[in-house]
């Protein structure tokens, strides 16, 4: 078939304005959030699990690569080509069209579809006193439910861990090249008897009229319970969680685009009530340790949440994630995705002109910015000024009190400071901090003619490491014009952020970061899977060949073969 024929063929399987070919309107697809850009054949936006399922087909049977994608939200790129050097054809199908929702056993689980976003299943559940696992960060940047399962993606909550589930619909490419449908939903998609066609089974799966009395709530696990265990540990001399963990790969979970995933089913949680935020602060590194220690061996319960920030990043949010904070109070979280692609589609036609620079939005973003007030309250500023590392601690209404009373007594001996936020205080202090990730990439936007790259790690410390501050050797840090420091402090999850200098080469940077981290005892990535950034170790580059052994389903990442049936690069 002819380049124009299969194009054809996909325009009669989804309409003609579903298949996008022209540079500028593939330019928000095709290029990462935060970093990978490459050409693509089409960009394909089916509307229904058949139509997903027939394009699938088609580009399985013209030997065509293909790349799945939801949100387009990933911080390491893999969901978007990177670069030309693949042997075939690459066609992104886009599934955000695809974003129904099924609430099954009264809302103790959910099937979604896709395309759903975790930001409309918080708000889908809510009503009925649930929350997903995820509630903070990634869904106010409209990430997927599916994308954080395919990645096994951490969040923030410390109860809860990396997504996972054992129950899912996916199609998968055999070693003969054809895709079959694999219902592990542990919910029957036919009559008792007989096999059904797939068409007939992902249509009635999209209508979700399911028969409760015939689902298996025994089918699988919705979520990793064992979690809540492992993150206690800390004398345990290996990371609480990691994306290269194997307990978390089943199916669907830690695929990482390897199968064409229909559908998951999950978990969902209690809603927390009354919550409380304390504010801490200190100069002294090992006081946050000792801290975190006490808090998860001490307390029966688990707080929610337990964030840090370093001065830098905060200072560096202030300053080039001012526009994004208020935007955010602005328009609110729903219409978020709906301005990054809007964003996405002007950086897409200024990037067809030789005189404008390269992410042209960002510079209007940041000039816009300066008009705009502090988005910082005055009690967090003065903490900004005293302080070196910031600590913002979510817990329950349960367990406010005895964690205030822990922590007037605990900084009567310990270097430092708290206070318990005001609920402005305690919403803002937490959306600064997720306003860190799109700051650091814009300060390196803004800096280009002095600084060669951002080099961004995401790292899965051993929960026994005292010493968790990097400290740089001073010929590794006089290569870097800042470093941005952020993470999920109690499950010893960090992003370190390195803005390097020109003159020095990006990539011998990052080599020697990771050595030192690798001396450390460190595991990367911690919560946003290889990508195009990592190396994927040795298990993982066998489980993805092991999911898609044609390697035609977003091959290349983990620094893997990008050619047909896994032939070496040589080839």
């Amino acid at each position: 078939m002819s380049g124009t024929a299969f194009l054809n063929s996909l325009r009669a399987l989804v309409g003609r304005r579903h298949v996008l070919t022209s540079d500028s309107a593939t330019y928000r697809y095709r290029k990462g959030f935060r970093c990978g850009e490459g050409p693509v054949l089409a960009v394909v936006r089916p509307g229904s699990l058949v139509e997903l399922w027939r394009v699938a087909q088609a580009c399985v049977s013209a030997g065509k690569i293909v790349l799945m994608q939801a949100a387009n939200t990933g911080l390491t790129g893999g969901s978007v080509p990177d670069g030309n050097g693949y042997d075939r054809e690459i066609v992104l199908i886009n599934t955000l069209r695809l974003a129904k929702i099924h609430v099954i056993g009264g809302g103790r689980q959910v099937v979604c579809l896709p395309g759903a976003t975790l930001h409309a299943l918080e708000h889908l559940l809510a009503p009925l006193g649930r929350e997903p696992h995820s509630v903070i960060g990634s869904s106010c940047l409209g990430a997927s439910v599916l994308g954080g399962v395919s990645n096994n993606s951490g969040g923030a909550l410390v109860q809860r861990g990396p997504a996972y589930t054992e129950m899912a619909v996916f199609g998968q490419v055999g070693a003969d090249g054809v895709l079959r449908l694999v219902n592990h939903l542990g919910i029957p998609l036919g009559p008792d008897s007989g096999e059904m066609e797939p068409e007939a089974m992902l249509a009635a799966l999209e209508r979700g009229a399911f028969d409760e009395s015939r689902i298996d709530w025994t089918a699988g696990k919705g979520h990793d319970a064992r979690y809540a265990t492992r993150v206690r540990d800390v004398e345990a001399d290996s990371p609480a969680r990691f994306n290269a963990n194997p307990q978390n790969w089943h199916d669907a979970a830690g695929c990482a685009g390897r199968l064409v995933v229909f559908a998951a089913r999950l978990d969902t949680f209690p809603a927390q009530k009354d919550t409380a935020t304390f504010y801490i602060g200190t100069n002294t590194p090992d006081v946050l340790e000792t801290l975190r220690r006490d808090v998860l061996t001490g307390f029966p319960e688990l707080p929610i949440a337990g964030e840090y920030v370093h001065r830098e990043a905060f200072e560096i949010t202030e300053r080039y994630g001012r526009d994004m904070v208020a935007l955010i109070r602005l328009i609110g979280t729903k219409r978020l995705p709906r301005w990054f692609a809007m964003k996405a589609r002007f950086d897409g036609f200024a990037a067809q002109s030789r005189f404008l620079p390269p992410a042209l939005a960002d510079h209007v973003l940041q000039a816009f910015s300066k008009c705009l007030p502090s988005q910082i309250l005055p009690r967090l500023a003065a903490y900004r000024d005293r302080f070196e590392h910031h600590l913002m601690l979510k817990v329950s209404g349960t367990m406010a009190e005895a964690m205030r009373a822990h922590l007037a007594v605990f900084f009567t001996g310990h270097e430092g400071d708290w206070f318990a936020c005001t609920p402005k205080e305690g919403a803002r202090a937490f959306l600064h901090r997720f306003a860190v990730a799109g700051a650091a990439i814009r300060y390196q936007t803004m800096h280009r003619r002095t600084c060669a790259a951002l080099v961004p790690l995401d790292v899965a410390l051993r929960r026994n490491d005292r010493d968790w501050f990097e400290r740089l050797p001073p010929a590794l840090a006089e290569k870097l014009a800042a470093r941005v420091y952020y993470g999920h402090f109690f499950c010893h999850v960090m992003h370190q952020e390195y803005v390097v200098r020109n003159g020095f080469d990006p990539e011998t940077v990052k080599h020697d970061l990771l050595a030192l981290l690798d001396a450390r005892g460190a595991k990367y990535p911690a919560e946003h899977n290889v990508g195009h950034l990592y190396a994927a170790p040795p298990e993982m580059a066998a489980h993805y060949r092991a999911l898609d052994p044609c390697n035609c389903l977003n091959p290349g990442i983990g620094k893997t073969s990008r050619k047909r049936n896994w032939a070496a690069e040589s080839v």
